[in-house]
């Protein structure tokens, strides 16, 4: 019988919860998943019970460890989705449902409070995605609630204290929201005065990797673990994809293909611009300058919904069978371009208000070269951010580590190397984040030195696409005009915002 240590990742993502065991070199052991359910109570809005939290989070570990000694069970962390967030009463228990990172309705807070100075506080331009916002959203809209607000906590706050009765997280999982000063990692005065919110009234800061706790004997027996079990403060999901690839030194980022599309650089250095949104990493001293598209595979689920026909037989599965078609499709989708801001407009414009765009349609197109103008369209728009934060730290980035469900997609991996001109490499597990948390959980009880030496010894690459010079070039030229179609289209949005709400 093994009895080799393992921990478990739990990340719980905005659609379901995944429990992975991983060993001491990165291979994964067992699994497990429970989906979340998502609502959408009004146009703008996203919402969820933080009770499915926890309920999702013990049915997949459950099913993860089911048939294994969980005395080799060394730890157990957590990865979430970021900027969710919830107001607790005394009783612990939601007075609303938690509001979400695409949570868009604080847009008028952010026009009236994001500021210069918040930014460099935070390392957080101005948008709808900080939970800061959203807190002062529900100021104006639902006093009652943060009057009765007892506790403001994100997703790995709330697990933790299910986990071990205790009120506490992590920095890099609590720097999201907006609340905290980068340079100091600590809660900053001036943002919950503005919000009227205490210290008392959030859990208390841990360093990633950290041992925040134990396992309750109630939480062990419904994980299906150990009383006692080591609890390591983990990262939000950005942050533990990007250790999880193995991206521990400037030279390289992380590129999560996932329902958003967020690449992100390693730094010593804090440098609050708008060309990124600067995030507290998961090593030491280190911090995380991510880009973020919010369409990713989102845009695919959206494409298959608009354009397919649930009676319609795909022999080699839907997506399999569109990338085929697109495959067909001359570079530059015969002059279709798609600008992909159904959910605004992230990196580095910061405009909620921006839509979505398809131009250049003639009779010529099809549904294939759609498809491919949305694939192309997310490149370029991450080609986009790169040279805007390039530019804004002086730093080049050689290579580009890719994972998420898109990064199963070849035709969409190669357009991302030609049209950034680097190399784009798929890492090993395609559960690059729950590994980045195990990552933190195997240093947490020293099983490894240092976070770094862990991301060395658990994370490893597989395919690698290499730009193809002629398709680059031809990109070049594209991506010019590509990007020459927002700053053009911006003043309608805004000069006509009323007539296409």
């Amino acid at each position: 019988m093994r009895n080799d240590p393992v921990v478990v990742a739990v990340d719980c993502s905005t659609t379901g919860a995944k429990a992975t065991v991983w060993d001491l070199t990165g291979a994964e052991v067992a699994s497990g998943r429970a989906n979340l359910d998502l609502s959408i109570p009004a146009p703008g809005c996203g919402e969820q019970d933080p009770r499915q939290w926890w309920s999702a989070m013990q049915n997949a570990v459950r099913s993860a460890v089911a048939g294994l000694d969980v005395s080799r069970v060394a730890a157990v962390t957590v990865t979430h989705q970021r900027e969710s967030f919830v107001c607790l009463g005394d009783d612990g228990e939601a007075i609303r449902p938690a509001m979400l990172w695409l949570d868009a309705r604080a847009g008028e807070q952010v026009d009236r409070f994001g500021s210069a100075a918040v930014h460099d506080i935070t390392g957080k331009p101005p948008n709808t995605t900080v939970s800061y916002y959203k807190l002062l959203w529900l100021a104006e809209h639902e006093p009652a609630v943060l009057a009765r607000t007892a506790r403001v906590v994100e997703v790995h706050g709330y697990l933790v204290h299910q986990m071990t009765g205790l009120w506490a997280t992590s920095t890099a999982s609590m720097d999201p929201t907006g609340l905290l000063d980068l340079r100091t990692g600590d809660y900053d005065a001036s943002i919950l005065g503005h919000l009227g919110l205490d210290r008392s009234q959030l859990p208390t800061l841990h360093p990633p990797g950290d041992v925040i706790g134990g396992l309750t004997s109630a939480a062990a027996e419904l994980l299906g673990l150990l009383p006692g079990t080591p609890v390591v403060a983990g990262a939000g999901d950005g942050q533990c994809a990007g250790l999880g690839a193995g991206v521990a030194a400037p030279g390289r980022a992380y590129l999560n293909i996932g329902t958003g599309l967020i690449s992100g650089t390693y730094t010593t250095d804090y440098r609050p611009d708008t060309a990124y949104r600067a995030m507290l990493g998961t090593i030491p001293g280190s911090f995380a300058y991510e880009t973020f598209v919010g369409a990713g595979t989102y845009m695919i689920s959206w494409f298959i919904d608009t354009f397919t026909n649930p009676s319609e037989e795909f022999s080699r599965g839907v997506e399999a069978t569109l990338e085929s078609e697109a495959a067909l499709v001359p570079r530059g989708s015969d002059g279709l371009y798609v600008v992909p801001y159904w959910n605004g407009a992230l990196t580095p414009y910061w405009d909620h208000e921006a839509r979505g765009i398809m131009v250049g349609f003639r009779g010529v197109h099809r549904r294939a070269h759609i498809y491919r103008a949305v694939l192309e369209g997310i490149a370029f728009e991450l080609r986009v951010s790169q040279d805007q934060v390039e530019r804004a730290t002086g730093e080049t980035v050689e290579e580009f580590i890719a994972m998420g469900g898109g990064s199963r997609c070849a035709l969409w991996c190669q357009m991302f190397a030609d049209v950034l001109r680097r190399p784009v490499v798929v890492s090993r597990q395609q559960e690059t984040t729950c590994l980045g948390a195990g990552m933190l959980a195997a240093f947490g009880v020293g099983l490894f030195p240092s976070v770094r030496h862990a991301a060395e010894a658990m994370s490893a690459a597989d395919v690698r696409y290499e730009p193809d010079p002629e398709a680059a070039d031809a990109y070049e030229a594209l991506y010019r005009r590509y990007a020459a179609i927002y700053p053009a289209m911006r003043s309608f949005f805004h000069d006509r915002i009323d007539v296409m709400a």
